[in-house]
C-alpha cells in the first residue's frame, strides 16, 4: 500500500521531520512518497492515503489548497479541518466554546484596525503561517500599526490585533503535540518577534515560508496539558479523531492561552522525543487500514 505524503514545491523532499517519518512508515512496511499538494499532473486517487505535512505556502492561495483537500478522498488530517484551521478566525469558535485563547480584535478588509493605547500588541493576517505577516508595535506606533494593516489588507487579508504577551521573552512558547488525540511530547520556542518589527508576505522562496524558529524540548507543566486537553476536546467533539495536533501556548499573567491551533501542516518536530515518529507512523498505519 501506497502513501503520499504532501508537500509544497519548495521543500520537494519534506521538512525537518520528513527523514524520521519515511524510516518509521517503511519500518512498517509502508511505501511513502513525498509530493507537492499543487502537482496538476498527479493522480492523487492512485494513493491509498494521502497525509498533509508541509504544505507551507498554502497561505499565498488558500483558497486553492481548500479546494485541493476536498478533491482529495482519504485525506489525513481531513478536508473539514483544513478549511476550517486554515483561518484563525477559528479562534472565535474556541473562545466561544470557554477556552482559554489570546485576546484578539478583528478587521476585515476595509476596516480600520484600533490599536491599544497601552502595551505592545500584534498586527498579523488571520490566514498566515510561520509568523509571516506578523509585526510588533508599540502603544506610541498606531501609525506604523495601521500602514501595516492596511498592506495584509491590500492582500486581501482579515487582520488580527492581539496583545503582545511579554511573559513569551523569558518563557517562550510551549507547543504540545498529540497524535491520536493522546498527548506525544511538547518542545519550547523562543519569542520570535523582536521589538518594532513587521514581517511581509512572500511566499515565492523556500526561505520566506516560515521565520526561523530556536527550538528546545520542554516538560509542560499542569496548567498547559489541561488547556491542552481541553483543546484536544473541542476538536474531538468537532472533527472526531485527528492523527495529529499541535495546540501553541503563551503564559500570561492568568495563566496560558492559546496562540494558534494547529491541525493541518505543523511542524511535529519529531527529532524531539524518541518515539514520536513511531507513533506518528503508528496512526497513519491504522487510518490506512481503517
Amino acid at each position: 500500500m501506497s502513501i503520499a505524503i504532501a508537500t509544497c514545491a519548495e521543500l520537494p523532499d519534506g521538512d525537518e521531520d520528513a527523514p524520521r517519518l519515511r524510516a518509521a512508515l517503511q519500518r512498517r512496511g509502508l511505501r511513502s512518497e513525498w509530493r507537492s499538494w499543487d502537482d496538476a499532473l498527479l493522480d492523487w486517487s492512485a494513493f491509498d492515503l494521502v497525509v498533509v505535512r508541509s504544505t507551507w505556502d498554502y497561505t499565498g492561495d488558500r483558497e486553492a489548497f481548500v479546494r485541493w483537500a476536498y478533491s482529495v478522498d482519504r485525506l489525513v488530517n481531513p478536508a473539514d479541518v483544513i478549511e476550517w484551521n486554515t483561518d484563525k478566525t477559528y479562534l472565535r469558535d474556541l473562545a466561544r466554546a470557554g477556552l482559554a485563547v489570546v485576546p484578539t480584535d478583528w478587521a476585515l478588509p476595509g476596516e480600520t484596525i484600533r490599536p491599544p493605547e497601552s502595551g505592545e500588541f500584534v498586527v498579523k493576517p488571520s490566514v498566515g503561517a510561520g509568523s509571516k505577516g506578523a509585526g510588533r508595535f508599540a502603544a506610541d506606533q498606531p501609525a506604523a500599526a495601521r500602514d501595516h494593516a492596511a498592506l495584509l489588507h491590500r492582500h486581501g487579508r482579515t487582520v488580527m490585533v492581539q496583545p503582545y504577551l511579554g511573559a513569551v521573552d523569558t518563557l517562550g512558547e510551549t507547543a504540545l503535540i498529540y497524535v491520536d488525540g493522546q498527548f506525544s511530547h511538547a518542545i519550547g520556542k523562543a519569542a520570535m518577534l523582536p521589538e518594532t518589527t513587521a514581517n511581509g508576505l512572500d511566499t515565492k522562496s523556500s526561505r520566506s515560508l516560515y521565520v526561523h524558529e530556536k527550538i528546545s524540548p520542554r516538560l509542560p507543566g499542569a496548567a498547559e496539558l489541561a488547556l491542552g486537553a481541553q483543546a484536544v476536546d473541542y476538536v474531538q467533539s468537532r472533527f472526531g479523531d485527528l492523527v495529529y495536533l499541535r495546540v501553541d501556548l503563551l503564559p500570561s499573567a492568568t495563566g496560558p492561552v492559546i496562540i494558534e491551533l494547529e491541525l493541518v501542516e505543523p511542524s511535529l518536530f519529531l527529532e524531539f522525543d524518541d518515539g514520536a515518529a513511531d507513533r506518528l507512523a503508528a496512526a497513519i498505519a491504522r487510518r490506512l487500514a481503517a
